[in-house]
């Protein structure tokens, strides 16, 4: 049944769905660990332990699996279709969704984040070090694999007026010229910005706060290579979409009925 609704794991569907467990499984232990040795044994290991060497092994293993279960979340998750979601016709598009997932599941992270800041703050009196900056770092991929997502559902704004009067081949001509000033744009960033992305990440540079994550060390070169990413999709959506049926565009088009029947759902069960 499981294979039946998959998109494109197919057999590999039940055994990433394994690893997911497992993976989460050693997060939570490794969580309860932490949480056993800072009640009993006067433990230091913290959030803001986590990326310093006082954090052990045991943080490091914590971290690996959190990031384990992330990728692996995105990757099981991908393997199903939102009901608005268009069907995956392009060769890139298994990527993005994976991605997406992941920028999904990044805003529950958030959330807790903040939620935690919330309750230690103003019930505790206690504010973190390190709740502001790791709500950021996040948020920095988050938007970045957002973007990567919008491309590949064909969700990014775009004006019809004057596309919609153009025949077929120009269509096709004008889709060409628009992923070509992608394209430039991708290669004129990556350019000019490549030789202080490799500086920031080989010096590993860091935020400069009490806590000091390295953000600059990951989100600028994370930035290149998603921008990329994006390009590649946009790519990929030329090729997709080269042989689809011409559409016509309406304003109907911008009213998401399964949106609606949602709304309508929930105002009946009242």
């Amino acid at each position: 049944m499981e294979q039946a609704k998959s998109l494109w794991l197919g057999q590999l569907r039940e055994p990433t769905k394994l690893a997911l467990k497992v993976t989460c499984g050693i997060t939570l232990a490794t969580y309860l660990i932490l949480i056993f040795q800072r009640m009993f044994f006067d433990g230091q290991v913290g959030v803001h332990e986590m990326l310093r060497p006082e954090g052990g092994i045991i943080a490091r293993i914590m971290l690996l699996s959190l990031f384990g279960s992330l990728f692996l979340a995105g990757v099981y998750f991908s393997d199903t279709r939102g009901e608005i979601e268009p069907d995956n016709k392009g060769p890139f598009d298994v990527v993005s969704l994976i991605c997406s997932r992941i920028a999904m599941i990044s805003i529950v992270f958030i959330e807790i984040v903040m939620f935690y800041e919330v309750v230690s703050r103003y019930v505790f009196s206690r504010p973190t070090l390190w709740a502001n900056e790791l709500s950021l770092w996040i948020a920095s991929f988050l938007f970045l694999l957002a973007g990567m997502y919008a491309m590949q559902q064909r969700s990014h704004i775009r004006i019809f007026i004057i596309y919609e009067m153009f025949p077929r081949w120009a269509k096709k001509a004008a889709d060409t010229f628009s992923v070509s000033l992608i394209v430039l744009f991708a290669i004129c960033l990556v350019w000019g910005a490549f030789d202080e992305a490799v500086v920031k990440f080989e010096r590993f540079e860091r935020f400069g706060t009490a806590w000091d994550p390295p953000i600059p060390a990951t989100v600028k070169p994370a930035i290149l290579i998603i921008i990329c990413m994006v390009t590649l999709q946009a790519v990929s959506n030329l090729f997709a979409d080269w042989n689809k049926e011409d559409v016509k565009h309406t304003p109907a088009d911008e009213v998401d009925q399964t949106e609606i029947e949602n709304i309508r759902k929930t105002l009946e069960d009242r």
